[in-house]
């Protein structure tokens, strides 16, 4: 049998700040305090009666925090707790150690794996003949359990011969390091901005459309071209940040 949540005893007043805007801020409160991602709201009519507001004043706030990526709706299910945000700093580190820096458990699903002849630009990239293969791994990521982003990967076959006899549900970055000794040290990215396919839709869990977050990686180990990886990311959870400075006129 399912607890329900206690709801923060507050009173919601005719003032200045909307009605809708204070249960807002008390439905971020239970989300910060009491509920975990995942977890479900508790029902508008119980929100209602507990606060004395309109249906109307409820879905506004809900709404507001769906909209703000702290709730998301599941058709027939009801309103959840939304998992919290990847940050990344834009920093070389994988997926599984920026899941592991902000206590989520990162997961994978492998989508495709195999050897065979790379996109033009891959092969470019590793310097090889449009004919040799190489290794290519696609997976869904997830933390907690939820889809945050697609990897779809190609690994050099000269400096990774048989990258798929590991763990590669794993993280690849520390097999590449451990097992064959070519970490990766640098990295070149190109972010843009992509709409969800129908399949990456189906398989992010978004409506077809969706826009995402795109970044294509060059990454070495020193001088040794070792893998090219496209990424889709939904941009409710996941981030990027940097720090960027003023060029000084010399």
């Amino acid at each position: 049998m399912t607890t329900k949540p206690s709801l923060p005893a507050r009173e919601i007043t005719d003032g200045p700040v909307p009605k809708h805007a204070q249960l807002r801020d008390i439905l971020s409160e239970l989300c910060r305090t009491t509920l975990k991602p995942g977890d479900l709201l508790p029902g508008e009519r119980l929100l209602e009666e507990a606060y004395g507001v309109s249906r109307i004043t409820v879905r506004r706030a809900i709404g507001d925090l769906v909209a703000a990526g702290r709730l998301r709706r599941v058709r027939g299910k009801g309103t959840f707790v939304a998992p919290n945000p990847l940050v990344s700093r834009m920093h070389l580190a994988s997926f599984s150690d920026e899941m592991g820096a902000q206590d989520v458990s990162a997961s994978s699903k492998i989508l495709l794996s195999g050897r065979a002849s790379p996109p033009e630009e891959v092969s470019e990239f590793f310097g090889t003949d449009p004919s040799i293969t190489h290794t290519h791994l696609r997976r869904l990521r997830l933390g907690d359990g939820e889809p945050y982003s697609i990897d779809d990967g190609w690994y050099n076959a000269n400096y990774v011969p048989n990258l798929l006899e590991n763990d590669v549900y794993k993280s690849v970055y520390a097999i590449l390091d451990a097992d064959f000794e070519v970490p990766i040290t640098e990295a070149d990215q190109t972010v843009t901005a992509i709409a969800a396919t129908a399949e990456v839709a189906r398989l992010l869990d978004v409506a077809e459309g969706t826009p995402l977050l795109h970044i294509i990686r060059y990454s070495r180990s020193n001088d040794k071209p070792v893998e090219w990886c496209s990424s889709v990311y939904r941009t409710d959870r996941y981030r990027l940040t940097t720090r960027v400075g003023r060029a000084l006129d010399v």
